[in-house]
């Protein structure tokens, strides 16, 4: 197995200007990405994401531990070449238009001139300013920002793309473009690194995820398993009052929907002896479904067990 990153045992010390102490901002980060997959960074406001991303960058030095990059020593220069960034907040010179801001950065990041004349329409086109390339981008709305970010990333077809909050500003019809347009990298190979707070979006792309609090890592896993069946959820019409007081002693919660009483069991053991209970007193059952958490539940439940 390939890792597009790797991390193991990263640790970066600040030091307040105030009170003069120490912060460990990220406090022994272990973390591999698979190479070629989505991987979604999660964390509260002051987890240690961005700083994260920056010491994979060298934007910032790690006081201990090591980052590679497919293999390669975060802190060489080569290290960075296959990488695309997308920053939080970024902020482009506002008088260039579209078209010219990714011809700067293109050139920043060594592309020849014939090679960004063929590019530049390209990308204005996938990411939907095709006709917006020859206005000043002081013009441009906040989403529109985002989505010539996310062509400035990808100009040099990276096989990294490592993006701090893509989606933020976006609205619903351009989150969905972007989607798109990052399932049609992943189907390519490209591996792609989302740092972000929005987690309908996370759990809407990335396969794999690490919550990180505090500095550490709290939990990681697949986006399926950590958001796998909670338990199960049985409808039904009518039940006579004796079994529903029994029904009620098993069940873990109990609800009145739409007419109909709603039992949470915690198992399918549970779920199916109810099921019993209720056919051998010829009760209709309305529906048997099995529950699932959101990434929001794991990721509130995670925090909350570590303050």
């Amino acid at each position: 197995m390939s890792f597009a990153i790797e991390t193991e045992g990263l640790v970066k010390i600040f030091r307040s200007r105030w009170s003069g102490k120490e912060v460990r901002a990220v406090d022994g980060i272990t973390l591999s990405v698979e190479q070629g997959t989505t991987f979604g960074l999660l964390g509260p406001n002051g987890a240690g994401k961005t700083t994260f991303v920056k010491l994979l960058l060298s934007c910032a030095h790690a006081t201990q531990g090591r980052a590679t990059i497919f293999g390669r020593d975060a802190r060489e220069a080569e290290a960075r070449r296959p990488i695309g960034y997308l920053p939080e907040n970024h902020r482009f010179p506002t008088y260039l238009t579209g078209r010219s801001m990714l011809d700067f950065y293109a050139a920043l990041s060594g592309m020849d001139g014939a090679a960004r004349r063929t590019r530049i329409p390209e990308l204005l086109a996938t990411v939907g300013l095709a006709d917006w390339g020859n206005v000043r981008l002081g013009k441009y709305s906040k989403g529109m920002l985002q989505r010539v970010g996310l062509a400035q990333a990808l100009m040099h077809s990276p096989t990294l793309l490592i993006l701090d909050e893509p989606t933020d500003g976006v609205d619903p019809i351009g989150r969905r473009q972007i989607r798109d347009i990052l399932h049609a990298l992943e189907q390519q190979g490209v591996t792609i690194f989302v740092n972000s707070h929005l987690l309908g979006e996370v759990e809407l792309f990335c396969r794999d995820v690490a919550i990180i609090h505090r500095g550490k890592v709290a939990l990681e896993g697949k986006v399926k398993d950590l958001t796998a069946g909670a338990g199960y959820r049985l409808a039904v019409d009518y039940v006579p009052e004796r079994l529903e007081q029994e029904l009620r002693a098993r069940a873990t919660a109990v609800a009145q929907r739409n007419g109909s009483l709603e039992f949470l069991f915690g198992s399918r053991e549970e779920a199916n002896q109810a099921v019993d209970l209720l056919r051998a007193q010829y009760c209709e059952i309305e529906a048997l479904t099995r529950t699932t958490s959101t990434l929001e539940d794991v990721f509130v439940r995670t925090v909350e067990d570590r303050q």
